[in-house]
């Protein structure tokens, strides 16, 4: 349960800077202790849920399901889009994202916005890959190409 085949990489940051607006694509952010990434508008917010996380390895899977040929990560109100490593394995991990750790915590299960966002049935056909929720542990910068590493106490 604690064995990794390989560290995975960070591909895509996101930002919400307001309400209802689309979020914005950043090669790099500064996570803040304990309330998130500079810029974004739940910055403050929950210790838990500071940072979201999605598999990149599921878009295509929710894109399927929806009846969309491909979705962009922004589409999905997630902050970060990770490849190479199941998200799922990391909840109660601690993380190493560029300078940062995090620490998994939880499911992020879809919200009803996804329905206006994809279409009738998104909810569910976002259910299980919805990625994870994350708090932050040390502050740091990230960036897009940055290894994703499990920090594991042999």
């Amino acid at each position: 349960m604690r064995r990794f085949p390989a560290p995975g990489r960070l591909d895509w940051i996101g930002l919400r800077p307001a309400r209802d607006v689309p979020m914005r694509a950043v090669e790099s952010a500064e996570i803040v202790e304990t309330t998130g990434l500079v810029g974004d508008r739940y910055v403050g917010g929950s210790g838990k849920r500071a940072v979201t996380l999605i598999q990149a390895e599921h878009l295509p899977v929710i894109a399927a399901l929806c009846g969309h040929s491909a979705i962009e990560p922004a589409t999905l109100r997630r902050n970060l889009l990770v490849s190479g490593i199941p998200l799922v394995a990391l909840k109660g991990l601690r993380f190493r994202i560029g300078d940062a750790v995090l620490e998994g915590t939880d499911d992020c299960d879809p919200c009803s916005r996804m329905e206006d966002a994809l279409g009738e049935g998104a909810y569910n056909a976002m259910r299980g890959h919805g990625g994870i929720t994350a708090r932050v542990i040390t502050p740091g910068r990230i960036a897009v190409g940055d290894a994703v590493t499990p920090l594991l106490d042999d």
